[in-house]
């Protein structure tokens, strides 16, 4: 039985593809945990008050701009991955699709699921962004709808701990400052109500020498008082009421496992070489720049002054500071989307050398280093519902796609 906040707090919407929504916490009526439950210290979380536990942000893309298009032709992504695909060092995946915007924890998770599917996708979104038409996913109308009926249960999640507020950004700096004030203000939930949700995450991944970027779907405090660690939570939508194929479980303990290492990475750099220059460096970023008025009062509504970005990461290092590691033992549930009962939930056990060797393997096809690869032959069933599936040469064998519905991830 998870705890929701008897209030709820205002929140901004960061739109990247990461589909970030970001919060600030209240304190609910329920009896709220001690603040040293996520301390290593005795300090307490000084940057947020009481008055930011009640406001969250939503922000929207810098230039405020949503573009609608019109449908392509399947076949021209195959020409145009073949036309686009990356030699130079300079035109890998990672530096075409991801500059100064980071690796997404759902790419790590979607180059598992399918390598060959992740580049067409990656291609067709430039292809679509070049000639002014939309792309389509899903494999149909009804996993369309299950797709969005999966946002909209995140979206309900979320709403019943905070509340949603639109804010446009003005420059990535503000775009930065936005998710990490909203990283603060979900922390802050965290402390005094023992559960947070879409909590916007970044940090260094330090043995691969990238950022990373994600959004966690729940995280609570757990029951135990002695327990101190944060407990991280998953959670995936299906359109029929089945058990996972265990092809989904494991492509959702590896997004999950993603959450862990990055958060732990976090607590264990925030007291001696945290990366700020790091940060900077890789989004270019001007920490001196001005923020916005509109993210200056939120700053302010959250308890802290901060005129500039260099004014939010200390905050938010600070933050970070006053962390415990996440628990080893993380939650996987599956909802059915008809009535949102539960139809599968499991404890992962956090297995960090498994998690760095699926992230290194990710980001050998990210970096160039290899080509991409094709699903297996005994999981050639997830090419039933991938729209290249005509343009993509591992696909032969029509007989092996199974009718198992897949869920909308």
């Amino acid at each position: 039985m998870v705890r929701t906040s008897s209030k709820k707090i205002p929140i901004v919407i960061l739109s990247d593809e990461e589909d970030v929504y970001t919060e600030a916490s209240t304190p609910s009526k329920h009896t709220p945990p001690l603040a040293s439950k996520l301390h290593r210290n005795g300090k307490s979380i000084d940057s947020v008050s009481a008055q930011s536990k009640r406001r969250l942000c939503m922000c929207s893309e810098p230039d405020g701009d949503m573009r609608f298009i019109s449908e392509p032709d399947i076949e021209d992504y195959g020409y145009f991955l073949r036309k686009k695909k990356p030699k130079a060092d300079n035109n890998t995946l990672l530096h075409l699709f991801r500059s100064k915007r980071g690796l997404f924890v759902t790419d790590v998770a979607k180059t598992e699921w399918c390598e060959r599917q992740t580049e067409f996708s990656l291609f067709s979104e430039e292809w679509k962004s070049n000639e002014g038409k939309r792309v389509g996913f899903g494999g149909g109308r009804r996993n369309n709808e299950a797709i969005k009926a999966g946002r909209n249960r995140h979206v309900q999640l979320q709403q019943e701990v905070q509340t949603l507020v639109e804010l446009k950004v003005k420059s990535r700096e503000d775009d930065m400052a936005m998710k990490l004030v909203n990283f603060i203000n979900g922390v802050n939930q965290l402390v005094f109500d023992g559960l947070t949700r879409e909590l916007p995450i970044l940090s260094f991944a330090f043995a691969q020498g990238i950022w990373m970027v994600g959004q966690i779907d729940e995280v609570q405090m757990p029951r135990a008082k002695k327990d101190h660690n944060p407990i991280l939570v998953e959670i995936k939508t299906r359109f029929q009421d089945t058990v996972p194929l265990e092809a989904q479980k494991r492509n959702g303990r590896i997004q999950l496992m993603c959450y862990k290492y990055l958060w732990n990475n976090i607590v264990a750099h925030a007291h001696h070489d945290f990366p700020c220059k790091q940060l900077y460096d890789y989004f270019e970023l001007n920490p001196r720049r001005t923020l916005s008025k509109d993210l200056q009062a939120a700053c302010d509504e959250s308890g802290f002054t901060a005129r500039s970005l260099g004014d939010v990461v200390r905050y938010y290092q600070n933050t970070c500071k006053m962390l415990a590691p996440a628990s080893d033992m993380l939650v996987l549930r599956y909802e059915s989307q008809r009535d949102h009962s539960v139809l599968y939930e499991e404890k992962v056990a956090y297995d960090e050398g498994w998690v760095k060797s699926e992230i290194e393997s990710c980001l050998e096809l990210w970096l160039g280093r290899r080509e991409a690869s094709f699903v297996a032959e005994d999981e050639q069933w997830k090419c039933g519902y991938c729209d290249f599936v005509s343009e993509c040469e591992g696909y032969t064998d029509t007989d092996t796609v199974s009718t198992q519905s897949l869920a909308s991830e």
